[in-house]
């Protein structure tokens, strides 16, 4: 697979290559089944050494394949999708129960509850406002929360198996809406997938404007995290501030492209079409910096907003490792890891970047982070309007037969990786799209355990999770 170093492993040596990664200082990313070139099913491997670079294990079992989850404990999910789409079976999975599919006669498998005390609330899937459909079982007395379980995917769109068929140019136009809020970062990541799998080299002018619509992106996802956490403490008056802030940034969006989600830009190859940001964006952007910097001093200095903030949702270092958590969550608990700066692409390499980090891991360092990463943001996209180099912003991206490719980007809310597969007529047979809401919404419930009802929604708005961008 073009884009990282590919292995082939059998089945018997997955279990000790999984420990030797992790006793090295890797990292695992995520897994999926494809077709095999020989026929059947083959499991592939996204691995992170500690060397640098990615790496894919390729696997075609002979049977049911030995599960990783006791290993990798973040691949539970992987696997559990695995099986729910694919048919395939992991040998002594942990939790072997649908993930994906909700079958009419499987229920969701709960505790048991032995003490009379303990009261079960079941909560969705139709929740308030416009909220995505999700049921949360929580099992508490009193106030405090004993278990908490969600129950997702009610709204599971097949997304990955939409893409089977399509060319790359129609392929562009699904991957924006696999989440509305993230239109660029899945644009990006699948452009930069069919491009590395084509040997498609895409024009300096191009690299460096879809750095500036990346981070056009992150500004508006973080303001509107900082409103919607600020209403969750009941602070009125900072959720309509940063919800105007939020509304600023997207008014930037439309005047600079025509589009406030910023849609219909990016292509394999470039992009549509040119932009020329005037001398009124650096203007704009240093305006909003102005702006947003006093709304956080303002935020910091609310006694009680922070006070609601501060040990809720305590996420440790390692069990934001053992479990995948990305982007700000893993930040704000001690990992410093942005996929901009450790695994470059577009114009990254060439940009000074700041990567906030925190240690607390509560909801205040996740909203910490997050406000830290405006300022951040706005730095790279007026070094961006500075060093903009001239020339075209497109070439030609001709799809390759049989090709494979993997792209990567880091979201507001983490690292999000596409890998393609090209069939013999230069048509996806198959697209993974492994996304930042997934990991970090299996790795949530850890932080609701024995903690206090009355903080469970501030806690679910510090991790700026998406269902969409999950349940894909």
């Amino acid at each position: 697979m073009k884009g990282a170093e590919t292995i082939t492993l059998p089945p018997a040596q997955l279990e000790s290559a999984a420990r030797a990664l992790l006793q090295s200082g890797g990292r695992m990313q995520m897994a999926y089944a494809c077709a095999a070139e020989a026929g059947g099913l083959e499991l592939r491997y996204l691995t992170a050494p500690a060397a640098g670079g990615f790496v894919v294990w390729r696997c075609q079992p002979d049977g049911d394949p030995p599960s990783l989850a006791h290993v990798w404990p973040l691949l539970g999910w992987y696997e559990r999708e695995i099986m729910d789409l694919s048919g395939l079976r992991f040998a002594n999975h942990p939790e072997p129960t649908p993930l994906v599919l909700h079958p009419s006669d499987v229920a969701p498998t709960l505790p048991e509850v032995a003490a009379g005390d303990v009261q079960t609330l079941p909560f969705g899937p139709v929740r308030a406002d416009v909220v995505e459909s999700a049921e949360f079982t929580f099992f508490y007395i009193g106030e405090r929360i004993l278990h908490y379980q969600p129950h997702l995917f009610f709204k599971h769109r097949g997304m990955e198996a939409r893409f089977e068929g399509l060319d790359p140019q129609r392929g562009v136009v699904l991957a924006e809406r696999v989440s509305g809020v993230g239109t660029v970062a899945h644009a990006l990541a699948f452009c930069q997938a069919v491009e590395v799998a084509c040997d498609c080299e895409v024009p300096e002018r191009a690299r460096w404007l879809r750095v500036l619509l990346a981070e056009l992106e992150r500004l508006y996802n973080h303001l509107h995290y900082l409103g919607h956490l600020s209403d969750t403490t009941s602070l009125k008056v900072g959720n309509a501030q940063g919800k105007l802030l939020e509304e600023r940034a997207k008014q930037i969006n439309a005047r600079l492209t025509g589009s406030r989600f910023l849609r219909s830009l990016l292509i394999p190859g470039g992009l549509r079409r040119d932009l020329a940001p005037a001398d009124w964006l650096s203007g704009e952007l240093e305006a909003l910096r102005a702006e947003s910097a006093r709304y956080v001093d303002l935020l910091e200095h609310s006694e009680s907003h922070l006070d609601r903030l501060m040990t809720t949702g305590v996420l440790t270092a390692q069990v934001a490792f053992d479990q995948g958590a990305t982007g700000p969550i893993q930040r704000a608990s001690g990992a410093d890891r942005d996929l901009r700066r450790d695994h470059p692409y577009a114009a990254y390499a060439e940009l000074p970047l700041v990567i906030p980090v925190r240690a607390d891991g509560d909801a205040y360092a996740r909203s910490v982070v997050r406000a830290a990463e405006l300022d951040a943001s706005i730095a790279i996209m007026q070094r961006v309007l500075l060093l903009l180099p001239e020339g075209k912003v497109r070439t030609g991206c001709v799809p390759v037969p049989k090709a494979e490719g993997l792209g990567w980007s880091e979201t507001p809310r983490g690292s999000l990786f596409y890998a393609v597969h090209f069939d013999a007529s230069g048509r996806f047979s198959r697209v993974k799209i492994k996304s930042p809401s997934f990991s970090n919404w299996r790795i949530f419930p850890s932080t609701v355990h024995d903690t206090n009802m009355m903080d469970y929604a501030i806690n679910e708005a510090s991790f700026g999770l998406t269902i969409a961008g999950c349940a894909r």
